[in-house]
C-alpha cells in the first residue's frame, strides 16, 4: 500500500493556496473594487486555510474510509 507522506501534503496544500489565494484576491477585487483590500484579503487566508488544508488532508490520510489495500488477499 502506497502511503502519502507528510511533505506531500505541504506541497499539495501549498499548490491548492495558489490557485485558492488567486480566486480570492480576484472576487474581493470584484466585490470591493479596491485592489489593495483584495490582496490583504488573499494574504491573510492565505495562511490560514494552507494551515487548514495540511490538518485537514493529514486527518483524511487516517481515515480508513475509501481506501483499499494493494495486497489484496483472495478468500474462497
Amino acid at each position: 500500500m502506497m502511503k502519502e507522506k507528510p511533505y506531500r501534503s505541504i506541497v499539495k496544500a501549498v499548490s491548492w493556496r495558489v490557485v485558492g489565494t488567486v480566486d480570492t484576491i480576484v472576487i474581493a477585487w470584484l466585490v470591493t473594487g479596491k485592489l489593495e483590500f483584495a490582496v490583504t484579503i488573499g494574504g491573510v487566508e492565505l495562511f490560514t486555510k494552507m494551515i487548514l488544508y495540511y490538518l485537514h488532508e493529514r486527518s483524511w490520510n487516517r481515515i480508513k474510509f475509501g481506501k483499499e489495500s494493494s495486497d489484496m488477499e483472495y478468500q474462497i
